[in-house]
């Protein structure tokens, strides 16, 4: 598909991966009018109404708004957290068939794959065995959008294919202690102790957990390409093929930081999924996707991002 004149909405398009998707739109020449990325609080995609307000005369749809945390608001919000996203999902994608989009790209979640998946994950056991109990209502209720292109592909022949990212981090994300991911909730924990004079830093969990992590604009390139070049039911993965314990997470982290002190593991605080590391062969050979920035590269640039644009108006807050 050329989407050089194509009218393409995108839905959490002002959050931290979709302004990265945003960018490489208007790179692979996306006219910045042609890109509609209105906020939550402009369409609450919960509302039918405004789902078919915000598909209206669009050719293409690329929907990443959810409603996300890390583990800790996983567990104290999964009724929410269910609700929420597979209302805003069902409801964005049925919209978009009835007013003719003629692509559909999903955005699912790494939370969907099965507590003990084989590593790396492949595609093909997404369904076998139940997701991570803390993850399980939003990863579930995000495996629905793959459920439903497949259903739509075959019923209505709707272009509509999903993708599956696995943890994201980046300049722009989230460094609010209640909903963070585990790496800038690491950044904001490191440099508050060095402010503090803190000889130590809390980790939650035992930090034998493994992540894979996937710098957000790669993310966002992949799901380009893959709204231009793919076109199929099956899922699909992106990631960056490399895998980390918690443990030696955080020592990276602080190593970064010039943080000398000690990274104290609380194992009264769940670990979440045992690991995670993707298989990500299927993205390269369908559309050529291949994450470019190293992960010692994405830190670094994530922690000059906060440093330089969330710690000074925590100061000015204080």
């Amino acid at each position: 598909m050329d989407i050089s004149d194509k009218k393409i909405l995108v839905t959490g398009g002002n959050g931290f991966l979709g302004s990265y998707v945003v960018q490489r739109l208007i790179a692979h020449g996306v006219p910045p009018e042609n890109i509609s990325a209105p906020h939550a609080s402009e369409f609450d995609l919960r509302e039918m109404s405004n789902c078919r307000k915000a598909v209206e005369g669009k050719d293409v749809v690329i929907h990443l708004a959810a409603k996300v945390g890390g583990i800790g608001y996983n567990r104290e919000h999964p009724g929410e957290l269910f609700y929420n996203n597979i209302m805003i999902g069902v409801q964005t994608m049925e919209a978009a068939r009835l007013a003719g989009v003629k692509k559909f790209v999903a955005v699912g979640t790494i939370c969907a794959y099965p507590k003990f998946t084989p590593v790396p994950f492949k595609e093909d056991d997404i369904w076998n065995g139940y997701p991570e109990e803390t993850n399980a209502p939003y990863g579930l209720a995000k495996k629905m959008l793959l459920v439903q292109a497949q259903a739509y592909r075959a019923q209505y022949g709707f272009n509509a294919i999903t993708l599956f990212p696995v943890n994201l981090y980046g300049p722009g994300d989230n460094f609010n202690p209640e909903s963070s991911h585990v790496i800038p909730a690491i950044i904001r924990k490191i440099d508050e102790a060095i402010d503090s004079g803190s000889d130590y830093v809390m980790v939650w969990g035992t930090g034998t957990p493994t992540r894979e992590f996937i710098f957000a604009e790669d993310a966002a390139e992949g799901i380009v390409l893959a709204t231009e070049r793919f076109d199929k039911p099956m899922p699909v993965n992106l990631g960056s093929g490399m895998e980390i314990s918690i443990k030696d997470l955080t020592h990276l982290v602080a190593e970064l930081m010039g943080y000398k002190g000690e990274m104290r593991l609380d194992p009264s605080k769940p670990d979440g999924q045992p690991r995670r590391s993707l298989d990500t062969s299927r993205a390269l050979q369908e559309f050529g996707f291949k994450a470019k920035t190293g992960f010692h590269e994405g830190l670094q640039r994530t922690i000059e991002y906060y440093l330089r644009e969330i710690k000074p108006t925590l100061v000015h807050a204080r």
